[in-house]
């Protein structure tokens, strides 16, 4: 069946009308949600997921390609837990691998460039600005880093940023940097303390039933057959590397907040207990794709997206600050609840 198409005006600016094209088509997929339970009892950090505090926190869906449907399920499972408590973000992951490997000593080298590794990027106010990254390999090697806001809005990463206090561990199910057996799996282990969260703009710790955005990522390398026969690990000549990922992008960019996932602080016993609907998921992704074709034609974005319909409310302006153009669109529930966003990328919510 044929998509409906009309067209939003927008207020005139002093070089025309602002139009944004949408059709009856759905922003695709909703993000992925884990509940993060309580805590009684802090895990000890070893890379093992064994401490009592994990049997009381699901293990998440396996990862899938990073642009989703798109491309074939990833060949080797991740899944990843997460639980908290008052010092503490705990995050838990499981990651299958027949060819254990890891070259890198040195914290903040450049660690997916040459190996295999995991990765954990979290917004905790949900503002797409100042979030933060994590990579790590199976030596457990980290590479931490601050996001001022993402790369397609200008933003910078800043390697001199610290996690201070951070606590990586990783475990091995095979032999590392032996290319003639087959391995099984690494698991990992981390704990992120909350006031690493504060530099990032949030309330921490936080309470019971507060929401932040997050998502996990998993960069493989395919490696040459002959060179393993050999005892060598190598790229394989013209082979991208897999982007493996928690909650799906829709293309190979994991620097696009507004399409994350989301973590759910909850109670000790309720690690297992399906969680509410994220009904901020679906506007958050018309917003920030709608700033993705405003960047691309600021006069005349089109957007072939249908307005989510629990948020009908729309307002759109555009106008000029000396060079710069600019635009505020936002989309409002019926209780008056809106999110916004403006030329910046700044996603922001607001509750009457």
């Amino acid at each position: 069946m044929k998509a409906l198409t009309f067209s939003l005006v927008f207020a005139t600016t002093a070089v025309g009308f602002l139009l944004a094209t949408v059709t009856a088509e759905s922003v695709g997929p909703l993000p992925r949600q884990q509940a993060a339970p309580r805590a009684t009892v802090a895990p000890i950090i070893n890379g093992k997921v064994e401490d009592s505090c994990w049997a009381q926190a699901a293990w998440s869906d396996s990862f899938v390609d990073i642009e989703g449907d798109k491309k074939p399920k990833p060949l080797h499972n991740t899944r990843i837990k997460m639980a908290w408590d008052d010092k503490a973000l705990y995050i838990a992951a499981r990651l299958e691998e027949p060819h254990l490997q890891g070259t890198l000593i040195e914290h903040d080298s450049y660690i997916f460039h040459a190996d295999n590794d995991f990765e954990v990027f979290i917004d905790p106010d949900g503002d797409c600005h100042d979030y933060g990254e994590l990579e790590l390999n199976a030596l457990a090697t980290t590479w931490d880093l601050l996001l001022t806001k993402p790369y397609r809005d200008g933003g910078r990463a800043l390697d001199s940023w610290e996690i201070k206090g951070v606590q990586v561990k990783t475990a091995l199910e095979g032999t590392i940097n032996n290319p003639n057996d087959t391995d099984t799996a690494w698991t990992v282990e981390i704990a992120l303390p909350w006031r690493t969260f504060k530099e990032l703009g949030g309330a921490a710790p936080p309470k019971l039933g507060d929401r932040w955005r997050i998502n996990f990522s998993r960069v493989e390398w395919e490696w040459d057959e002959t060179a393993l026969k050999q005892g060598k690990y190598v790229k394989k000549n013209g082979k991208p590397e897999s982007n493996w990922v928690w909650s799906p992008q829709g293309e190979v960019n994991m620097h696009l907040p507004d399409r994350w996932g989301s973590v759910v602080f909850v109670g000790p016993e309720d690690g297992k207990t399906p969680l509410p609907p994220d009904d901020s998921a679906q506007p958050r992704q018309w917003l920030g794709r709608y700033h993705q074709s405003w960047l691309a034609n600021p006069l005349h974005p089109k957007l072939d997206l249908a307005i989510p319909k629990e948020w009908p409310g729309q307002s759109f302006s555009s106008g000029q600050a000396g060079n710069q153009q600019t635009y505020t669109a936002t989309l409002t529930k019926p209780d008056k609840t809106s999110i916004s966003i403006d030329q910046s990328g700044r996603i922001v919510t607001s509750k009457p």
